[in-house]
C-alpha cells in the first residue's frame, strides 16, 4: 500500500497540529513563552487527583451539593477536562491562534482576533482565579472550612493527614500559580498587541 503524494501521516498531521498551536509569534518575551506553556501543568496535577475519584468508593454525601441528573464520575471527569481546556487557552496569548482565527473555523477563519476579546477575558480570569485559589482557597484551608463556609469533614484529604495529605497539596497546590501567570501572560500579549510588537500579517493555515 502506498501513501499518495500529499497526504500527510495522522501521526504527522498531529505533530503539525501540536506545532501549529504551541508555536510562539515574533515578539513575545520567552518569560512570557515559557509562563504560557506552565500554565496547563499548574492544572494538570489537581486534574489527575480528581480522577483518581474515580476509582475509589463514594458516598452519597459525596455528591450532595451535584443535581441528581449528574452522576459524580461524569461531573469529575467534565471538570477535570474543561479546565485543562480552560488552561490551554494561555496558550493563544503568545501563538498565532490568539491573534487570526485559524482558517478551518467556518465564517471566521483568517479574521484578526481584536485586541480586547482575547484581552479582557483573560484578564478578569487572572483575577477570578487569583482570588479564587491564592487567596480564598489558602484562606480557607487555614481556617478549616469549605469555600461555603461549612466546617471541613473529618475526611477531607487535606485534613486526613499522611500520605493522603501530602498527594493532595502537592496536586492542588500548583493551582495557586494559574492566576497569576495568566495575568502576567495576559500583561505581556497586550503590550505586545497594542505596542506594536506583534508580527503583521498572520495566517493560519
Amino acid at each position: 500500500m502506498s501513501v499518495h503524494a500529499g497526504t500527510r501521516p495522522s501521526g504527522g498531521r498531529v505533530r503539525a497540529a501540536w506545532k501549529a498551536a504551541h508555536t510562539p509569534v515574533a515578539g513575545v518575551p520567552r518569560w512570557a513563552r515559557i509562563a504560557a506553556y506552565a500554565i496547563p501543568f499548574t492544572v494538570l496535577p489537581s486534574g489527575i487527583w480528581r480522577l483518581g475519584l474515580l476509582f475509589v468508593d463514594h458516598s452519597a454525601a459525596d455528591s450532595g451539593r451535584l443535581p441528581h441528573w449528574l452522576p459524580l464520575d461524569v461531573y469529575v471527569v467534565i471538570l477535570s477536562v474543561v479546565s485543562e481546556l480552560l488552561a490551554f487557552t494561555a496558550v493563544g496569548l503568545v501563538a498565532a491562534w490568539g491573534e487570526v482565527v485559524p482558517r478551518w473555523i467556518p465564517v471566521l477563519g483568517g479574521r484578526r482576533i481584536p485586541v480586547a476579546a482575547a484581552g479582557v477575558p483573560a484578564a478578569l480570569g487572572a483575577l477570578a482565579l487569583t482570588a479564587l485559589w491564592t487567596v480564598l482557597a489558602a484562606v480557607t484551608q487555614v481556617a478549616g472550612t469549605t469555600v461555603q463556609g461549612d466546617p471541613l469533614p473529618d475526611d477531607f484529604p487535606s485534613t486526613a493527614g499522611g500520605w493522603s495529605a501530602v498527594w493532595f497539596y502537592a496536586c492542588y497546590t500548583p493551582l495557586v500559580l494559574w492566576g497569576p501567570l495568566l495575568g502576567a501572560v495576559t500583561v505581556a500579549y497586550w503590550r505586545r498587541r497594542t505596542g506594536g510588537g506583534g508580527a503583521g500579517g498572520l495566517d493560519i493555515t
